[in-house]
């Protein structure tokens, strides 16, 4: 029996965080064994805001370089740049034409990002959403691994591949399910734990990232904000506790509840060191191995090409079928 079709991916960056690593990259490892997946860099998506060029590239290639080195096998795992099958920008003008006003302007993401852009806000920012369902839909993908905030993004997808097959045929799509780890799926930032931790916070100690050093994840970690009192349970109200159980739980593979057990009678102190020294050991081979990836970009650039090829040959015929119903000619 054929593996079902996982599809996922995440904007070019160096600035990968700790939450990204276990709310996502982390489960990706487990899930390849369960899927056939598509993992790519998504540098349309990177383009809604103005890049650097060199800084983009730079970034493509740690992206990828980071999938690796978490442990994503490129032999069982189709790993590819999304710029590089072209399939994903047709799809999208598809799909962006059978989507609503109504429905982009509600996107959550829409309306954060684009309060911060002035009088100047970039059309991409507004239609993108249609492009990420493009990605979603070529690869007939059953799953899409995401995080909580997230799924609305599925749920457009689902709505309009709904609509395309009541217009077309309901075999036109394969109608995705989103996969939401049920632990660490939102890791909290280590000084508000109120908030998602993020790559853009203006203050660098509230997040780890896959590039700190092991001094600097534990000086963060010991600076993260706990809560008042001195007990350390699994109860959620004690929000910065939670999040430095729920880190460890991700890592380790145990309970939040068997965790917070352990530290009976112990101090909010042990709870820290504790933290950052396991973040610690589990970010430093990570973090060697991409230097040594990002020092090879020969090896990449094959990778790249051999993923590409892979996910053009599905893509292609999803594109076609869809060309086909629309009335296009063929080519």
């Amino acid at each position: 029996m054929s593996k079902k079709i996982m599809l996922s991916g995440v904007q070019p960056t160096r600035a990968i965080t700790l939450g990204n690593y276990l709310g996502a990259i982390k489960n990706w490892v487990k899930l390849q064994k369960e899927y056939q997946c598509y993992f790519m860099s998504v540098d349309l998506h990177a383009i809604t805001l103005k890049q650097d060029p060199k800084e983009l590239r730079d970034a493509t290639y740690y992206g990828i370089a980071t999938y690796l080195a978490a442990g994503i096998h490129p032999k069982t795992c189709n790993m590819f740049v999304q710029s590089h099958v072209s399939e994903h920008a047709e799809l999208g003008w598809v799909l962006t034409c059978y989507s609503t006003m109504g429905e982009l302007n509600r996107m959550t993401q829409f309306k954060d990002k684009s309060g911060k852009q002035g009088d100047h806000i970039p059309t991409g920012l507004f239609t993108y959403p249609a492009l990420m369902a493009a990605d979603i839909l070529l690869y007939d993908s059953n799953a899409v691994p995401v995080g909580a905030d997230q799924k609305q993004h599925i749920e457009l997808t689902r709505d309009i591949a709904i609509r395309m097959n009541n217009l077309y045929g309901k075999d036109t799509f394969v109608i995705p399910e989103p996969y939401i780890a049920p632990v660490g799926a939102k890791i909290m930032s280590l000084l508000d734990p109120e908030s998602k931790m993020s790559k853009s916070d203006v203050n660098a100690n509230a997040s780890v990232f896959l590039t700190d050093s092991e001094d600097t994840i534990r000086k963060k970690i010991k600076r993260a904000v706990t809560d008042s009192g001195s007990e350390i349970t699994a109860d959620t109200k004690q929000s910065g506790v939670h999040n430095l159980l729920t880190i460890q739980s991700c890592i380790l593979g145990k309970s939040i509840q068997e965790l917070a057990d352990s530290y009976a009678g112990k101090q909010y102190g042990h709870l820290k060191v504790e933290t950052g020294d396991i973040v610690a050991a589990a970010i430093n081979p990570i973090r060697t191995e991409i230097e040594k990836l990002m020092g090879d970009l020969g090896y990449l650039n094959e990778l790249l090409k051999k993923g590409a090829e892979n996910a053009r040959e599905r893509a292609s015929k999803t594109l076609a079928r869809v060309y086909d119903r629309l009335g296009f000619i063929p080519r």
